[in-house]
């Protein structure tokens, strides 16, 4: 089970740092083409387009972010599993500590985006037992016992 759950947690932290880094590249590449189309950008100096440059998202901050917060998203749920053998028990505490972990990520996200912080930490919360309920539903259908 650990070495399933650290396979999880690297194949997911890829996979969302590629995913940010795609989404945010195509949004960078959109926003300079945009500075093109609009002459914003053809008589600037060198030293003004890197000051312009500096301002839109960065793809790789983007990617390395992303990558960081599923890791420790995924060790919490790691962690409060790996030790645990009755089923139920395992189960209740994943709930619990994945709750929180969810609250705790939709708080500082809603604190770095200066959003409404019970709002933001609620609809995080939806969202991931929405993906945990679809998930088991998952694996139920096929037949796999996901802890």
């Amino acid at each position: 089970m650990i070495l399933s759950g650290v396979a999880g947690l690297v194949s997911g932290a890829c996979r969302m740092a590629i995913g940010e880094l795609v989404s945010v590249y195509s949004q960078y590449n959109v926003e300079m083409s945009q500075m093109k189309r609009d002459g914003k950008i053809e008589n600037m100096a060198a030293d003004e387009l890197d000051a312009k440059k500096e301002k839109l998202p960065n793809p790789w901050h983007a990617a390395r972010a992303s990558a960081l917060a599923f890791s420790v998203g995924a060790l919490v749920l790691l962690l409060a599993a790996a030790f645990l053998k009755d089923y139920a028990v395992r189960v209740g505490v994943v709930l619990v500590a994945v709750s929180f972990a969810l609250l705790v990520f939709g708080g500082v996200g809603a604190v770095l985006g200066k959003a409404p912080m019970v709002k933001s930490s609620l609809r995080v919360l939806a969202g991931g037992w929405l993906a945990m309920a679809v998930t088991y539903g998952i694996t139920k259908l096929v037949g796999t016992t996901g802890l």
